[in-house]
């Protein structure tokens, strides 16, 4: 049997792919494009991106039989990481366009961004555009994450309408403050991680994060 690559990407008709796949070989990273469960299964990692509609995605991955598949890579203890839409589907459920079950890898919900601010202003929605990390509340610092090339306080690219919400706190590495809302910016848990923002598109700080992913 042939070695498995060092990093699939997840090919389901909902990514930024190619994209994706330039950071990651920009880090050094052998990458390959794949929607077959058996190449899925045998990857040392596993990156899962999203672009569009939480409903859109999840039919797609059942459609390909990619649920079961990426549930069962968990279980492998092998490093997965979702990126934006991709980190809502790890999530039980998500509220966009009515209430669409998950994969059910991170306990909590997906809920739509205030469409004001805590001060009561309008802001706009999509979240759009640079804004800047921090530890989220019951975190003292990034070691052991992949955020831990990191410093508080640096910026990364969102494009999103919807954020999700995990149960258990200590599932929140970072946040982002949008209009006074704390936004998920990275969840963790095990050896799961989601990345709300784009990694791939975030500039020096998101190679970081790219590396440090293919290098663990």
């Amino acid at each position: 049997m042939s070695s498995s690559p060092e990093v699939v990407v997840i090919d389901y008709g909902a990514g930024n792919l190619l994209s994706v796949k330039r950071g990651l070989e920009t880090v050094g990273a052998k990458v390959t494009l794949s929607s077959n469960p058996e190449v899925i299964l045998l990857a040392k990692k596993l990156v899962l991106p999203g672009v569009g509609a939480f409903p859109k995605a999840m039919q797609a991955l059942i459609d390909q039989d990619l649920v079961s598949t990426i549930q069962e890579f968990v279980k492998s203890g092998n490093p997965l990481l979702a990126i934006c839409l991709g980190m809502q589907l790890l999530m039980d459920e998500s509220e966009e366009f009515g209430l669409t079950s998950g994969l059910g890898l991170i306990p909590g919900r997906v809920v739509q961004i205030p469409s004001t601010s805590t001060d009561g202003g309008l802001q706009k929605i999509p979240h759009i555009g640079w804004n800047e990390l921090q530890a989220a509340d019951k975190r003292k610092d990034w070691s052991e994450t992949l955020l831990q090339d990191i410093q508080s306080g640096e910026s990364v690219y969102f494009v999103h309408s919807y954020m999700a919400q995990p149960i258990n706190p200590l599932h929140r590495v970072a946040e982002a403050n949008y209009g006074g809302h704390q936004i998920s910016a990275v969840i963790s848990k095990d050896r799961i991680t989601g990345c709300q923002f784009h990694p791939e598109k975030s500039g020096d700080v998101g190679l970081k994060i790219l590396r440090r992913f293919v290098s663990e």
